[in-house]
């Protein structure tokens, strides 16, 4: 339960601290770091419209998106402290839990006859795609290296204690930082404050929908970037004291949302044949913690 209310608490006020770093950046005094959540509040108080042209699909689709998150939000632990579900195993379906929220948008953009939705969502499904090899290699090569298969147990056996395991933990939060962008399509793979079609990925998808539904959208993405930031912060709280590792989270989250702010003012948006590209290397990255976890072990031959 701790693990829940703290990755709530961090997600109201993540996606306010990008766009105050980016503010900050582009030298604009900007919106407060609370805007995105009085945003979705107002969302939150409109009705929806649906299209005459759409299912129950388009309908249903947001509730499922939010409550594949929530529930991803269940499994992850925080330092000793396990989440409110966890078993062996738990990392896969909290990967496929996700997956089917994400599944659900882009059946919900392709229900709504749009050719621009479509295209979004051949792009965004390709991309997830692609990104789901590194997860796995990634938590996969941490699993072989504590001998545990679930979430808590797995971040209870790390212990950073030489070289090697600090190398293979910041190379495990670069990975999970690029897939936490990745999967909320922000920059350099797609730029949410984009109106042209043509390069539209998530956007497109979501164009559609209003009201209480586009508030339940907006508000995963703000918890799905928090989840992430909890899974970096437990690569690294098993070396501090347990009443460090509340004030270790926040500092960790915010410093995350800085981190992403600041790639989002000074790098550009890849092309579009390029983000494929990209987003398959991370495998290769997670290769790297793998074969570092088999010289770990002493097993690299």
């Amino acid at each position: 339960m701790l693990s829940f209310a703290l990755i709530f608490i961090a997600g109201i006020f993540f996606s306010g601290i990008i766009s105050r770093t980016k503010s900050i950046f582009s030298g604009r005094k900007g919106p407060g770091i609370m805007q995105p959540i009085k945003d979705i509040i107002r969302l939150f108080r409109k009705g929806a419209v649906y299209s005459q042209t759409s299912s129950f699909v388009f309908q249903i689709a947001p509730t499922i998106y939010f409550s594949s998150v929530v529930m991803a939000m269940l499994i992850v632990p925080f330092g000793q402290s396990k989440g409110l579900i966890s078993f062996n195993g738990d990392f896969i379906f909290f990967a496929y839990v996700l997956a089917l929220g994400k599944f659900f948008s882009i059946i919900s953009a392709l229900d709504t006859g749009s050719s621009f939705g479509g295209m979004g969502a051949s792009r965004e499904a390709l991309y997830s795609m692609f990104a789901e090899p590194a997860f796995f290699i990634l938590i996969g090569s941490l699993a072989l290296l504590t001998g545990h298969s679930s979430f808590q147990e797995i971040f209870s056996a790390l212990h950073l204690g030489s070289y090697i395991t600090y190398a293979l933990a910041i190379l495990a939060t670069f990975v999970l930082l690029m897939i936490a962008m990745i999967e909320n399509s922000r920059m350099p793979i797609d730029d949410p404050k984009t109106h042209l079609e043509l390069t539209m990925i998530h956007e497109v998808m979501i164009l559609e929908n209003s009201g209480f539904d586009l508030g339940l959208i907006l508000s995963a993405g703000c918890l799905k970037f928090a989840i992430y930031g909890a899974l970096i912060v437990n690569l690294f709280i098993g070396i501090f004291p347990y009443e460090y590792t509340i004030p270790l989270f926040f500092i960790t989250q915010f410093l995350i949302a800085i981190t992403i702010g600041t790639i989002e003012s000074f790098m550009a948006r890849f092309r579009m044949g390029h983000n494929a590209q990209f987003i398959f290397a991370l495998t290769s990255v997670s290769l790297l913690i793998f074969f570092g976890a088999l010289l770990i072990l002493g097993k690299f031959i």
